[in-house]
């Protein structure tokens, strides 16, 4: 190639890695994902360092874990620091034309849109921005694809449709639903929501706008058809490319922020608890020019690794302060050790295996969960059965390993205290 793709980054706030066909859901929710990831490359384990949005974002645009960038809370008040490099700014330094689609760019968090020549935020016209419609951003994003330029652009467009509230229109809500009536009475399978914060508000906004809801089927089948339809309009800005003959020498990635725990651990549409709904995500990659068609890569990969991925394709060496690994490379063992944290509903930090998932709480949570928590993923990949009292040598020898790789970072970067205990949670108390 005579000069550096062209970048496009579709990024999916909520999306389960476990709701694509291509990853094994049953119910063709996602007809053009799974013929996208056909076109491309799957990566089958791909995890998240971080949740929820804001510390997940900080990691991509950064390529550092959370403990390094320092952002670990959600809507937190510590800022990313002005000598940290971005994945935009350094985009725009090598040429590239940068623009956002997206709503994280707000006066408290401004590292969102370092690097950005356009911050297009439509969600501004909504009276809550969560729910700006893929439609909506698709306008803005498909009116930049199809402006002339002579330089490569970096395109990043942010969607909301499979975070709560889900709100498909109307002919996409019923679609994956094989109950009854929604909202009857005698259905108490939301109960243990409304005793939640989140399940008082949203009782008396999301689930009333719905017709006082009942049953958590159908907010699961709203959750399937939300991404039906984000499906469908995702492959309207894929045509575009295709019309514009951009598809060749453009490298798209499609991933998500995090997951979303739907009633799992009696945590109910949202995305805390670092369990694997949460943190297990999508991601494909396609860039004809350059990726062979038909790959499911079975190697691990973390949200850093984009980083440096993009960069590499752009011509860059990543930088130093960086971490990741370019996924363009061949397949490669790479770490199969995934250290994730969290800082909103629960305080807490997790190191993932390929044998077992340990979590270690900071503070006690909302939910009663005891402060370690061990399981074997081999036996138990739905992370029900807590482990740590029968394997108590298991557990200790995870919880040294982890806490002896917190200090280290802490050394290295010249800080004492753990940013979540520093940070705090900051989307709720426990009782």
């Amino acid at each position: 190639m005579d000069r550096s793709p062209n970048i496009l980054v579709l990024a999916v706030d909520s999306l389960r890695a476990d709701h694509l066909g291509c990853y094994g859901q049953a119910h063709n929710t996602t007809p053009v994902m799974d013929e996208f990831a056909r076109s491309g490359a799957l990566f089958e384990h791909f995890f998240c360092p971080a949740i929820p949005t804001h510390p997940s974002f900080t990691t991509f645009y950064t390529g550092q874990h959370p403990i390094d960038h320092n952002i670990v809370s959600h809507a937190g008040q510590t800022a990313l620091a002005a000598a940290i490099p971005t994945l935009p700014e350094l985009l725009l330094a090598q040429g590239y034309r940068t623009c956002a689609v997206d709503n994280m760019g707000w006066s408290r968090w401004p590292w969102f849109n370092r690097g950005y020549e356009r911050y297009i935020d439509p969600s501004r016209r909504q009276k809550m921005p969560l729910m700006v419609s893929c439609e909506t951003l698709n306008d803005s994003a498909i009116d930049f694809l199809r402006q002339p330029r002579s330089d490569p652009f970096f395109l990043f467009v942010h969607y909301w449709d499979v975070h709560t509230p889900y709100l498909p229109p109307e002919q996409y809500r019923r679609r994956f639903y094989q109950g009854g009536d929604p909202a009857d009475p005698a259905n108490e399978s939301l109960a243990p929501l409304f005793e939640h914060p989140l399940g008082k508000v949203w009782q008396d906004t999301w689930f009333s706008w719905l017709g006082g809801v009942t049953d958590a089927a159908y907010v699961d089948a709203l959750y399937a058809g939300a991404l039906n339809y984000l499906d469908e309009k995702i492959g309207d800005v894929l045509q575009v490319l295709d019309e514009l003959q951009l598809s060749e020498d453009t490298l798209v990635i499609l991933y998500a922020d995090h997951g979303e725990s739907l009633t799992e651990h009696g945590i109910f549409y949202d995305h805390h608890g670092l369990y694997d709904c949460c943190l297990q995500v999508p991601l494909l990659l396609r860039w004809p020019a350059n990726i062979a068609a038909g790959q499911r890569r079975g190697d691990w990969a973390q949200h850093f690794d984009l980083t440096t991925t993009l960069l590499s394709a752009a011509g860059l060496e990543a930088d130093s302060s960086m971490e990741g690994r370019d996924l363009l490379a061949a397949e490669q063992a790479g770490t199969k050790k995934i250290i994730s944290v969290e800082c909103t509903w629960q305080a807490k930090w997790s190191l993932r295996s390929a044998d077992y998932k340990f979590i270690l709480g900071r503070e006690a949570d909302y939910y009663g969960n005891p402060l370690r928590e061990l399981y074997d993923l081999r036996s138990d990949k739905e992370e029900v059965h807590n482990i740590a009292t029968e394997q108590a040598a298991v557990c200790a020898a995870l919880e040294e390993e982890l806490e002896g790789w917190i200090r280290k970072r802490l050394e290295r970067a010249g800080r004492a205290q753990d940013p979540v205990v520093e940070q705090g949670i900051t989307l709720g108390k426990r009782k």
